[in-house]
């Protein structure tokens, strides 16, 4: 795989960048580059101790995460400063061997693991048997941004080939909470497993800079280590709790959410492209993918390009007046796409 070491990481929601280059007002962008769910949960009021004391890791937080996520003990669960504190200091915490990423996936993973002295291969998602040579490997699932989602039966078979290496296996479920059928949170009693949760995407509280990671507790006891104390604020403790104990929101927001990506599959289908989804996005590799990214962005609409495999992922409008939005450029963009081709 390639040497990353050098190479810049690139995310989505960098409006500023798309202004610059584009010639558009930062304000008058609509942006579907992230997976944000753009209706995300209506945090309570504060109170005002949040902002003044020091957060208070005996609040419960951990327990109340892990009876969300379905860990089977707060033991189990290291609130972090989003899982991004996780990516960067895990790969130090396992012994250096050979990684199994997949080409196409979050692209913080690799770099991380390779700064630590690791040796990364691809991930062949549709295999049932790892290589021999594989000693742990990372899975983001369902995958940032292909939508590829894996059975939790899999995982655990992949899980115990590994281990019987002295391996592990680390899963990301970003975006999972819309939906939890295939998590392996409740198996992270296991030694050599780590689910990364966040309640960034499906809760649309990426600001908070808040996520969790689910694994052994001599694991996580390391981890907090090099982490040090406080690494979760006050503020986003509250934010997130609140968010975890509120079913109704939840149930309401999954209806909702799959209702909504079935809409902007149904629009991207119309077009004649074939999109991979999510309840929180979209992704397509068509042969008119890069020049569709293009032609939105034109129009406003940021979109994330993925440039290496000239593949296009698209998050959701929030607004009736965005999803208008979005329809008509979508149209007018293929329009002049499928002109240019003709002629």
């Amino acid at each position: 795989m390639a040497d990353f070491m050098a190479d810049p990481i690139v995310h989505g929601g960098n409006l500023h960048e798309a202004s610059q280059r584009y010639g558009i007002p930062y304000a008058q962008w609509l942006d579907l580059s992230t997976g944000i769910n753009p209706q995300g949960y209506p945090v309570p009021p504060l109170p005002a101790d949040a902002w003044r004391r020091l957060p208070d890791e005996g609040d419960g937080l951990a327990a109340c995460a892990a009876h969300y996520y379905g860990a089977p003990d707060a033991r189990q669960v290291l609130p972090v400063a989003g899982s991004q504190a996780a990516i960067r200091a895990l790969p130090g915490l396992i012994p250096r061997a050979t990684v199994a990423i997949a080409p196409l996936t979050y692209s913080e993973y690799a770099p991380a693991f390779e700064r630590a002295g690791h040796r990364i291969v691809p991930l062949d998602i549709a295999c049932d048997a790892l290589p021999d040579d594989v000693t742990h490997a990372v899975i983001v699932n369902p995958n940032n941004p292909t939508a590829d989602h894996l059975s939790a039966a899999k995982l655990l078979q992949w899980h115990a080939q590994l281990t019987a290496r002295g391996g592990t296996l680390v899963v990301d479920e970003a975006f999972a909470d819309a939906m939890p059928g295939a998590s392996l949170a409740a198996c992270t009693n296991r030694a050599g497993l780590v689910v990364l949760r966040s309640p960034g995407k499906f809760f649309g509280l990426a600001g908070v800079r808040a996520g969790f990671v689910l694994s052994d507790p001599v694991l996580l006891g390391r981890l907090r280590e090099i982490l040090g104390a406080w690494t979760v604020s006050g503020p986003a403790r509250h934010a997130v709790s609140a968010a975890f104990t509120d079913l109704t929101w939840q149930n309401q927001m999954r209806a909702q959410l799959a209702a909504q990506s079935a809409r902007l599959t149904g629009l991207l289908q119309a077009q004649r492209f074939s999109p991979h989804s999510t309840p929180l996005f979209a992704w397509t590799d068509d042969p008119r993918a890069a020049a569709l990214h293009h032609e939105l962005a034109l129009r406003g609409i940021w979109t994330r390009l993925f440039p290496a495999s000239a593949s296009v992922r698209f998050g959701l409008p929030g607004s009736r007046d965005e999803w208008l939005r979005f329809e008509q450029a979508l149209s007018e963009s293929v329009h002049v796409i499928e002109a240019a081709r003709a002629g």
